[in-house]
């Protein structure tokens, strides 16, 4: 008797939890300063979109923060990210 198959998750759905986790690693230090950081959506052409909360809206860094950390990461641990943005 073969067993049930099995229904995978979609392509998008492991690239959104890997995105998450790299998020969740993050947080602690964006915290620390006071902001934080949620993930509100990935587009087709692979750009995650970032809502900034606390100390990092309107911060001077959060451009920095943005670019140099997050996107960084994101980029290494998730090939398929192409970048990243802050939505309001």
């Amino acid at each position: 008797m073969s067993s049930p198959p099995t229904s995978p998750q979609a392509p998008d759905t492991q690239v959104i939890d890997r995105i998450r986790r790299v998020i969740d690693a993050i947080r602690p230090a964006v915290q620390s300063d006071g902001g934080d950081l949620e993930f509100v959506s990935l587009t087709s052409e692979g750009v995650v979109r970032i809502r900034l909360h606390g100390a990092c809206v309107g911060c001077p860094s959060s451009t920095m923060t943005l670019k140099d950390g997050v996107e960084r990461n994101l980029r290494e641990y998730v090939p398929e990210v192409s970048g990243v943005e802050a939505v309001v």
